[in-house]
């Protein structure tokens, strides 16, 4: 979760306890005033998302790791980053590209409409097949779940209700400030940036998919802002439903268990920024992670944690560590 000047994040041990941690960004790139700025702060975010997030999605992936013995080194993080960054910009922005090339090869280019139609059909058909084939393997779907989750305590806190399990249950899991809604939003503008490109050497377009994703993303997220502020307008709300509708794949009815990590991080993220909790809220046993190398031991499940939360017994559904998402901000960031 990230709050106004932290990130948060919490972790499902497969022992079953709940490890949380944090990290300040009110320092460096993050605590400028530059980035608060419009269009600079959607870079800011994209830079969270991407390295930010994958630096946690690895230390995650690392506590399963440790426990079986493995070590994740810092070469292959990079390597696994750069080959992630490199198939999508392959996949999603340079592949419809070429395929719309192929496809209107013989159309004259002063009918450069239809390439740009094709191309962008081909794009949102290739990012709704991506999503689909991968929401069908069971760790995509553990992570839709605690997208879901993730999302439901996001609502649970904008209506005021404590953080609980079963007070949370009720919301939906698609949210308006997701970052699915954001990729959404992305295409939608790549569509018409690349448009207004036109039909040109192929360098040329090749470099414009390219060197345009910043300027896309940082317009994209002050939409997304726009949109989440009115919500309330129908107009508004008919112009951002396909993000709404793409969360029906990207999001999932979560488990208990997965409530409660979204919960704790929740929870930590608003300690981190000195806000209080919903009343009602706090009860769950979590323990501070601890730092890389430090060993992971097992307290007695009758010992309060060092935030002094309640014990909990070590009765829980043993899952896997869970993933991180980092969203836009939660309420009044």
């Amino acid at each position: 979760m990230r709050g106004r000047d932290a990130i948060a994040v919490a972790f499902r041990h497969p022992d079953g306890r709940i490890l949380w941690d944090t990290e300040r960004l009110d320092s460096g790139v993050h605590g400028s005033r530059w980035a608060r700025l419009p269009l600079i702060r959607g870079l800011v975010v994209l830079y969270e998302t991407l390295v930010v997030g994958t630096r946690w999605l690895v230390r995650s992936a690392g506590i399963q790791a440790e426990d079986e013995g493995v070590e994740l080194g810092r070469g292959s993080i990079v390597l696994m980053l750069a080959i992630t960054l490199a198939a999508g910009i392959g996949i999603f922005f340079l592949l419809p590209l070429f395929i719309a090339s192929v496809a209107t090869a013989g159309i004259p280019n002063e009918d450069q409409f239809v390439q740009h139609l094709v191309e962008g059909l081909v794009k949102v058909a290739i990012f709704l097949a991506y999503l689909a084939i991968i929401g069908q393997a069971p760790d995509i779907k553990r992570v839709f779940q605690y997208h879901g989750a993730e999302h439901m305590t996001i609502h649970a806190l904008e209506a005021g209700d404590p953080l609980t399990p079963d007070a949370i249950r009720r919301y939906p899991t698609a949210h308006p400030r997701c970052g699915t809604e954001f990729l959404v939003v992305v295409i939608a503008l790549s569509i018409v940036a690349f448009g207004l490109v036109g039909r040109q050497d192929p360098i040329v377009m090749v470099g414009s998919r390219i060197l345009l994703i910043p300027v896309i993303a940082a317009v994209g997220y002050e939409i997304l802002r726009w949109g989440a502020r009115h919500r309330g307008n129908a107009i508004v709300r008919t112009i951002m439903w396909p993000g709404i509708l793409v969360q029906k794949i990207t999001t999932r009815q979560p488990t208990d268990a997965m409530i409660e990590v979204a919960i704790v991080s929740m929870e930590q993220a608003l300690e981190a920024d000195g806000e209080p909790l919903p009343e009602g809220s706090g009860t769950l046993a979590r323990a501070p992670l601890p730092p890389p190398g430090a060993g992971l031991r097992t307290p007695e499940p009758d010992t309060p944690d060092a935030a002094g939360h309640p014990p909990r017994g070590l009765k829980q559904e043993a899952e896997t560590v869970a993933p991180v998402t980092i969203d836009p901000p939660i309420p009044g960031v």
